[in-house]
């Protein structure tokens, strides 16, 4: 059986000496049994009473502040307010143009191919070796050049080959002729039967035919002869050579020698909406030539002038355009054959029409307006200010508007910098700086001012001397310097 210790006694706490003098001064400090505390008196109630009123009338103050301060605080603001601070004028700068009065050309846009008159593969006509190449790539050459020449050779021996033929028939015709009189005259004297006569008279016959024969195979040999010079039956512009020098060429070899096209004259073929068409019918009635220009693909680059050729007889159901041919010298030889090129057709000139650029026509809710620049002259100095203006616009051509009405020649308008203008807006343009740069450079300065460079080139002049070389002693603006000792043997030396 175990026996269980008691527990063990706690140990006293230990209180230390600067405890022990706290609690000895705050028991000084406080008052006696029975006394009162400081500022305390019987009448405590009534002084509680007075805070309460005070602090009541407080909250109610500003209360009825804050809720009237929609009546107060306007005078308060207009004493505390700082005084307005004059913004300054804004001027915008502007890009102008002038309205122009001109005649306006009226042009139909569309696009073309550009095609030649005349296309030709050169093929040879006769089969032999080519033996020699006259032509250079993309040479301009004339109709009746020599192109090319084949091995003539075979073609002289067979010209010789029908050549005796021929001689042999008319020997043989020479003779039957000569029997033929003969039995002519034994017919006369019975001495003949008529059938040998007959029998010499188809003989003589039969060989003036043969006779006929060869002399159409000697045509023949010689005109093989003159196929083995193949010449440009054009003139053009030849491509690339398809045949080299050494080859055997067939007649009628499908790929050819060369190509040769026609540039000059080159033809253009460019179509047109079919809703353009009275137009173009209209402007052309009495047999008028309508004048077509050709530009690049970008619009900017004009390659050629002509005139409209023809008009097709029908309109292309599937695009809903009718194709137009036109004419070009094409003197400088910009426009190739299958070139892609942009047409403008004239077909009318509006005379003394009122012109602005594109770029000055806006669009309002209900109509087009334009800003027109006008001096200001009610105040000193003059200034320049905007006003909207309602016009009535016309056709578009290019970069140019016509205006119906609403504008009159020489009036000014803005082109460029619309989006911060409004009515009255004051402006800067171009012609009104220049202006002010001529007034204010003839204000500085004076004959007898040195320019601002010459100061420089003066300044750099000193700078420019060498390190030994002192300045003069006559300059006010040169200064000596002392120099400060560094070493002990300078400092004890001074």
């Amino acid at each position: 059986m175990s026996i269980s210790k008691p527990p063990a006694a706690p140990k006293p706490h230990v209180v230390s000496d600067d405890a022990k003098d706290r609690v000895q001064t705050i028991s000084e400090r406080l008052p006696e049994p029975g006394r009162d505390l400081p500022g305390e008196s019987h009448g405590g109630g009534g002084n509680w009473w007075l805070s309460m009123l005070v602090w009541a009338s407080i909250i109610s103050v500003g209360f009825s502040g804050w809720y009237y301060r929609d009546k107060w605080w306007p005078y308060v603001a207009q004493l505390t307010a700082k005084p307005p601070v004059k913004q300054p004028v804004r001027v915008v700068p502007v890009v102008t143009a002038p309205v122009l009065k001109k005649d306006m050309d009226v042009y139909i846009n569309g696009l073309g191919t550009v095609t030649a008159f005349k296309t030709v593969t050169i093929r040879s006509r006769v089969e032999g070796e080519l033996i020699n190449v006259a032509f250079t790539e993309g040479q301009m050459i004339q109709e009746g050049d020599v192109l090319a020449e084949i091995d003539r050779r075979p073609f002289e021996v067979q010209l010789q080959q029908a050549e005796g033929q021929l001689a042999r028939d008319e020997a043989t015709l020479k003779s039957a002729d000569f029997t033929y009189k003969r039995y002519q005259e034994l017919m006369q004297s019975k001495s003949i039967a008529p059938q040998q006569v007959d029998e010499q008279r188809s003989l003589v016959q039969q060989t003036t035919g043969a006779i006929q024969s060869d002399q159409a195979a000697v045509a023949n040999a010689t005109l093989q002869l003159t196929y083995c010079h193949i010449t440009a039956p054009i003139t053009g512009r030849i491509g690339l050579r398809l045949v080299d020098q050494g080859n055997i060429v067939r007649a009628n070899d499908p790929n050819g020698l060369a190509v040769i096209t026609q540039l000059q004259p080159i033809s253009l073929v460019f179509t047109i909406p079919q809703d353009d068409i009275s137009r173009v019918q209209k402007s052309s009635t009495g047999g008028k030539e309508l004048m077509v220009t050709a530009f690049d693909r970008d619009m900017k680059i004009k390659l050629a002038a002509g005139k409209l050729l023809a008009i097709d007889n029908q309109v292309d159901a599937t695009t809903g355009t009718v194709r137009l041919k036109a004419i070009f010298d094409n003197e400088d030889g910009l426009l190739f054959p299958n070139q892609f090129v942009n047409a403008r057709l004239l077909v009318d000139t509006k005379k003394d029409a009122i012109v602005v650029p594109n770029a000055a026509v806006q669009r309002g809710p209900s109509s087009y307006f334009v800003y027109i620049v006008v001096n200001d002259d009610s105040v000193d100095p003059p200034v320049e200010k905007v006003e909207q203006r309602m016009v009535a616009v016309g056709l578009t051509e290019g970069a140019e508007t016509v205006i119906e009405s609403g504008l009159s020649p020489g009036e000014i308008v803005v082109t460029d910098g619309l989006d911060k203008l409004q009515k009255d807006t004051l402006v800067s343009t171009a012609a009104k700086e220049k202006e002010k740069g001529k007034d204010s450079g003839g204000e500085k300065g004076s004959p007898g001012d040195k320019p601002q460079g010459d100061k420089r080139r003066e300044g750099n002049k000193d700078k420019s001397k060498p390190d030994g070389q002192k300045p003069h002693s006559s300059d006010p603006s040169t200064k000596s310097v002392a120099k400060i000792p560094t070493s002990p043997e300078e400092k004890s030396a001074k």
